[in-house]
């Protein structure tokens, strides 16, 4: 625990001129002019373990069909091109709502978390309600409330930088928003891993859905009774005065630093949702199981936790935030590359190709996306964390969307060998993530070193000079 005091003097805020190279809206933090004492609390961890819980949910939601694509198919009496699209339409209500999660997030992260909670317990039952028959279901009615699930994802997916930036210091930020982040690929590698062993028959999709709905219900009721803000800030960083919603716009719309990341992030985003929407029909048409298919999924995601959380406590110590990027968004974009030639080799080698390509993406994606959403808000900082983070993920969710019907367009005919097979489309997601590789790795090249400090640490550290803060391990002053 850290306690930090600021003996004797005062701990504030001043704003300083914008410098020529940075917009002229951004604030520096130089002066102290008030006394503060800085803590963080341990209930900080009722929060984000909330957040964790409606970030596992909402990709249960999200992914509640896809792993059982063909048995949905019969339930609803549709194809597989219709079960898709509940996943799609999931995606693309996480956008619409994109300007509200914004407005929201910028109140604060509670009002956020409470938001999503009553949209995803609305959403389940409404899902369930469509789903109430085990002979039929009512395809309108389940999509409402997928619609209405996805728009409660948005206001959780975006939330971790807020709230660590509000509840937590530079020594722990990168830690809590991947453990926030992470639970949403988490939630989706359940999905994967457990829904196929729910539904034996097209009969079994509507306990699958009260299974989610109960589990979903329970998760989203403490969502009520966090605590809005910590007492007292955790960090300087914590109250230094943010941008306005619009100026937080202008200054990202000028900042190249910004799109550098934020266009592969975006993709890696989208064609995370748009694989492992699709993945069971990439790998079914080749002789694999729906139970392996899953567990490919489940691969995918939990090897990358595992390298994340390996990584995430490394950065919060080191800031080496720009070698990981350079390192693991070349490692995704040939995982994707390997990944086009995978699926075929299920005679020759079983299931070790596609498992293999799987574990090399998750460990590359998964350890980048923490590291990326808080490497956006450090270099674009005073800029409000709720704008860099919803207007990213946000982009990827569209972006998702618009690459699973790219996919299913692409998916071949029963006349193709094997039929119904989906190559071309995992060749578009190579061609389109090999793409991206350059950009990051421009990052603090050309004479721009100074466009890639770490703003907020260094408002930290510099008010801690100012006022003389002393920083401590302590016991939570407050239990």
């Amino acid at each position: 625990m850290e306690l930090g005091s600021t003996p004797g003097g005062a701990a504030g805020v001043a704003n300083a001129g914008a410098t020529r190279d940075d917009d002229a809206s951004a604030i520096s933090v130089t002066a102290a002019v008030s006394e503060r004492v800085y803590k963080v609390y341990k209930r900080r961890w009722f929060g984000l373990v909330e957040l964790v819980l409606l970030n596992i949910v909402a990709s249960f939601d999200w992914l509640t069909f896809s792993p059982v694509a063909s048995q949905a198919a019969t339930y609803f009496k549709t194809d597989e091109t219709a079960v898709n699209w509940f996943s799609t339409c999931f995606v693309f209500a996480n956008v619409v709502v994109a300007p509200a999660v914004i407005y929201v997030l910028h109140l604060g992260p509670k009002l956020s978390i409470s938001t999503s909670a009553a949209l995803l317990l609305v959403g389940n039952w409404i899902r369930y309600a469509g789903c109430h028959s085990s002979e039929s279901g009512i395809y309108g009615l389940v999509m409402f409330g997928q619609i209405l699930t996805g728009a409660g994802q948005a206001f959780v997916l975006a939330a971790p930088t807020r709230y660590s930036d509000m509840w937590f210091t530079n020594r722990g930020r990168v830690g809590a928003t991947a453990l926030a982040s992470l639970a949403n690929p988490f939630g989706a590698a359940l999905g994967q891993l457990i829904i196929p062993f729910w539904v034996q028959d097209s009969s079994d999709v509507s306990s699958m859905v009260l299974y989610v709905s109960i589990i979903g219900t329970v998760c989203a009721l403490p969502a009520f009774f966090i605590p809005a803000r910590p007492p007292t800030p955790a960090a300087p960083s914590s109250v230094t005065p943010k941008l306005s919603l619009r100026a937080s716009v202008r200054v990202l719309a000028s900042r190249l630093e910004f799109w550098l990341l934020f266009f592969p992030f975006a993709v890696y985003v989208g064609l995370f949702n748009s694989i492992s929407t699709i993945l069971n029909q990439v790998l079914l048409p080749y002789g694999y199981s729906e139970e392996e298919a899953g567990i490919a999924g489940a691969i995918l995601i939990v090897v990358g936790l595992v390298v994340a959380a390996a990584v995430s406590p490394v950065i919060d110590r080191t800031k080496a935030f720009l070698p990981l990027i350079r390192v693991a968004v070349p490692v995704a974009g040939v995982a994707l590359l390997l990944f086009v030639w995978m699926p075929e080799t299920r005679g020759g080698g079983g299931v070790a190709g596609p498992y293999l390509a799987m574990a090399l993406l998750g460990a590359a994606a998964f350890s980048l996306l923490p590291v990326a959403v808080e490497f956006l808000v450090e270099v674009t900082h005073p800029v409000s964390p709720e704008v860099t983070s919803t207007v990213s993920w946000s982009a990827g969710q569209l972006l998702g969307g618009v690459f699973i019907i790219i996919s299913g367009a692409l998916k071949s005919g029963e006349e193709a060998e094997p039929p119904s097979n989906m190559k071309r489309a995992l060749v578009f997601s190579a061609v389109i993530g090999l793409a991206v590789v350059p950009l990051p790795l421009c990052l603090g090249l050309f004479g721009r070193k100074e466009q890639v400090k770490l703003r907020r640490v260094v408002s930290d550290e510099a008010v801690g000079r100012a006022g003389g803060v002393e920083v401590y391990r302590d016991a939570d002053p407050e239990t």
